[in-house]
């Protein structure tokens, strides 16, 4: 059995865009999930363990990269750095904001568990679930 790909989503306050990236992409059996702000008065604050940690960091600003590699220099030497650029102007786990996502970490991580779309409208639809709630 392979290791699990162990992936830190990372955004300012761990509110909105970290934490919803967490929830959309939790349920992969292949990967091991975490999510950080680089605030200090974040839900759940960017430690030097953490980025350790991950194998690939994802982060949603380009700042956020220059933070991390700041903070942490000799963590960025073995760990993989992604910056999806997605602005703090989303609401949390909003369907706008749920489809840049994937749509952004597709080529990194694939689709998240039971994403796959099917004919547009359809109950197994990607947009369905989400207004349903039922994608993570």
């Amino acid at each position: 059995m392979l290791p699990k790909k162990k992936v830190l989503f990372v955004c300012t306050h761990n509110e909105v865009r970290s934490l919803t990236a967490e929830h959309v992409y939790r349920r992969r059996t292949d990967l091991e999930i975490r999510s950080a702000g680089v605030a200090s008065h974040s839900k759940n604050p960017l430690t030097k363990d953490v980025v350790d940690w991950a194998d690939l960091v994802v982060a949603f600003e380009p700042k956020h990269v220059e933070t991390i590699k700041r903070q942490f220099p000799e963590e960025q030497r073995r760990t993989d750095f992604v910056c999806l650029r997605l602005p703090d102007k989303f609401e949390y786990k909003s369907p706008k904001l749920v489809i840049k996502l994937i749509a952004r970490l597709k080529p990194y991580l694939g689709e998240p568990q039971g994403a796959q779309t099917k004919t547009e409208g359809s109950k197994g639809s990607l947009f369905h679930r989400l207004i349903q709630g039922n994608l993570f």
